[in-house]
Formats: C-alpha cells, sequence, structure tokens
C-alpha cells in the first residue's frame, strides 16, 4: 500500500532510507558470478575479463547463461523502481535515488568487497521503469552500435549518454533526466579498462573466441579492477 507523505518527515524519510539500503542490497547481488559457480563451477571473475555482466559470462559459460544473467541483473533495476511507483506514488525524488542505488549496488557490490560490474544491464532495467520510449530507444542505439562497431563497451557506454537526452526530449522530470547522466557518467567511468583497451587495439569484439588468461583481456589496465 502506499505510504501516505503525511506521516511525520522523519518517519517517511526512515522508510525511504530503508527502501534505499534494500535496493542497494538487491542490486549487489552479483547474479552471474553466482550463475557461474551453479552451472560449471567456474568464478567468472577469474576468467576472461573478470567482470561479473551478461557478456562475459556469456562468453565464459553460454549464451542461454549470459542472457539469463542480463535477465536477472535487468530485474535488479526494474523491479525496485516498480515497487517504489508503488509505495512512494507522489515522488519525485525517492525513483530517481532507487534507480540509483541500484546501479550503485551493482557496480559497488557490498557482496564483492564493494567491487561490481559494469552496470549496463541493470541500468536497462531502470530505464524502462523510468521511461519505457526510451529504454528501447537505447536498446535500438546499443544494437546499432554493437552491429556497426563490434564491440559490446562502445554500445554500452553511447547507448547509456543517449538516455538523458531521449528523456529531455520526450519532456521527463529534471530529476530523471539528472540521475540517467550521473549513471552514463557512471557507467563510462567503470568501463574506464575497456576505454584503455580500446586505445591500445586489444579490446575484444563480440563473437571473438575466449581468450587465454595470459591474453591482453585477462591483463587488467591500470587502475583496473578485475571484478568489473
Amino acid at each position: 500500500m502506499p505510504l501516505n507523505t503525511d506521516l511525520d518527515l522523519p518517519i517517511f524519510l526512515a522508510y525511504s532510507v530503508l527502501f534505499l539500503l534494500a535496493t542497494f542490497l538487491l542490486g549487489s547481488i552479483p547474479f552471474g558470478r553466482i550463475i557461474g559457480h551453479w552451472v560449471s563451477g567456474i568464478d567468472v571473475t577469474q576468467r576472461g575479463s573478470g567482470n561479473i555482466g551478461a557478456t562475459n559470462v556469456a562468453r565464459i559459460i553460454g549464451l542461454k547463461w549470459g542472457l539469463l544473467t542480463l535477465l536477472l541483473d535487468g530485474l535488479k533495476g526494474f523491479l525496485p523502481l516498480f515497487i517504489c511507483a508503488l509505495l512512494f506514488p507522489q515522488s519525485e525524488a525517492i525513483p530517481a535515488l532507487t534507480g540509483l542505488s541500484a546501479l550503485l549496488g551493482h557496480q559497488y557490490s557490498i557482496y564483492l568487497r564493494f567491487r561490481g560490474g559494469k552496470g549496463f544491464a541493470t541500468a536497462l532495467g531502470v530505464y524502462l521503469a523510468l521511461s519505457p520510449p526510451a529504454c528501447l530507444i537505447s536498446l535500438l542505439v546499443f544494437v546499432i552500435t554493437v552491429y556497426g562497431w563490434r564491440y559490446v563497451s562502445v554500445g554500452s557506454m553511447v547507448s547509456s549518454c543517449f538516455v538523458p537526452l531521449m528523456l529531455l526530449v520526450l519532456g521527463e522530470s529534471s530529476g530523471e533526466i539528472a540521475v540517467t547522466l550521473i549513471m552514463a557518467v557512471l557507467i563510462c567511468v567503470n568501463h574506464r579498462d575497456n576505454l584503455y583497451r580500446l586505445a591500445q587495439g586489444q579490446e575484444r569484439k563480440w563473437g571473438e573466441k575466449t581468450l587465454r588468461r595470459e591474453d591482453p583481456e585477462d591483463v587488467p589496465a591500470p587502475h583496473g579492477n578485475k571484478t568489473r
């Protein structure tokens, strides 16, 4: 049932903080790593790019498990916002902060010592809950970019940066535009190793065979994070 905004402010803020914390904890669940252990006993943070996201899972374990990881990571972004709309129907700030909390949980997982994934799938779930049209356009931009250049990392960054612009065009609230802009920055920052490999001509293209442990993508860029 919706929370009454006529509640005393301290009580309302307490409920809001607890909800955001719960969202962060849900976002922190490393589904890619769990699936890797469950399906084949593999720690995906120690294979391929070391990322817990769908792309690395698909390369290491198989496409269907990568798609399952994509779905579960996306739900980490969508479900909290869906529940938020029921609990806080009159608030504009809390949904925006909920989306950010879900992404931060995925990128800085409490279960992985505040390491995590790059966040594109979780961000897609957030985009879908905030604005389905913007989400669909973002997906289209992603597909076109990956099809044209075959770099999943480039598609993730370009399509994430496209979302705030689409929300602006669609006339969405300034809070939603601001939070998706922050999310785009966070996603790009968490792709810094990919940007380094792109600059060195070592970034793996989609469809290429899984590299050996000593190959370039298995060697972190300076200041890189293997779990990301």
